[in-house]
């Protein structure tokens, strides 16, 4: 090869080097800020992330961090509230309404119903929820005394 020629390979390879330095530099300053930090604390990796690595970021707390007792309890009086004001709603629509994922709502649901505050009318995906123990009411649920199933007279 000419001397030419490798002097233009070498500028391309420093061009490629300082430019990969920019890019790590500015994604980590994206990292830091997304953490609300200084950058200080951000370690340069290598890689890839998980594709849920930047959600959990948005949402203020590292991938498979566990929410704080605060924000539990405050999922669980939004979900109280709601379900008090919109009863017989399901998970997916509870969700919508809070602007938060579905699966964000199970744990604090789950406190819920196993207090008392709520109850279930339904299984799966079609259970609805209900303010108190009181739920969809009692005939609906089957609570009609079994009446309705009786015993059989003979004639």
């Amino acid at each position: 090869m000419s001397d030419v020629d490798n002097q233009i390979r070498e500028q391309i390879e420093a061009f490629v080097s300082d430019l990969n330095q920019l890019v790590r530099q500015a994604a980590l300053e994206a990292v830091a800020a997304a953490l609300g930090g200084d950058g200080a604390a951000v370690v340069a990796g290598r890689g890839g992330r998980a594709p849920g690595f930047a959600r959990a970021l948005a949402r203020g707390r590292g991938k498979g961090a566990k929410r704080t007792a605060e924000e539990l309890e405050g999922t669980r009086e939004s979900v109280l509230d709601y379900v008090r004001r919109n009863a017989g709603q399901g998970v997916e629509q509870i969700a919508k309404a809070l602007n938060v994922p579905s699966r964000d709502l199970v744990l604090p649901i789950r406190k819920l119903v196993a207090a008392g505050q709520l109850s279930t009318k339904g299984q799966k995906r079609a259970t609805k929820y209900f303010s108190g123990s009181g739920g969809g009411g009692g005939a609906a649920r089957g609570g009609a005394g079994g009446r309705r199933r009786g015993r059989r007279t003979r004639k």
